[in-house]
């Protein structure tokens, strides 16, 4: 499948850590509606990247905030 940039969410996260990432993973890897994602846990930001068709920004902001993490779209 090919990704389109209009389909790709990037926000900054505190997800810093394997167990941080293991927390949210189970939640990301279970959503119907995410095609793909990664953390880049090098970067200051902790960048958190979504393919998905449907998701808004805030919808994925609110499913990393309910597992407790700081979830802000980065431009």
């Amino acid at each position: 499948m090919e990704n389109h940039l209009e389909n790709i969410l990037v926000f900054a996260t505190n997800i810093a850590t394997v167990s941080d990432k293991q927390k949210v993973s189970d939640v990301l890897n279970e959503h119907s509606e995410i095609n793909q994602w990664n953390i880049d846990q090098e970067d200051i930001d902790c960048v958190l990247r979504i393919v998905s068709e449907t998701l808004s920004e805030e919808q994925v902001i609110h499913l990393i905030e309910t597992q407790n993490f700081k979830c802000t779209t980065l431009e």
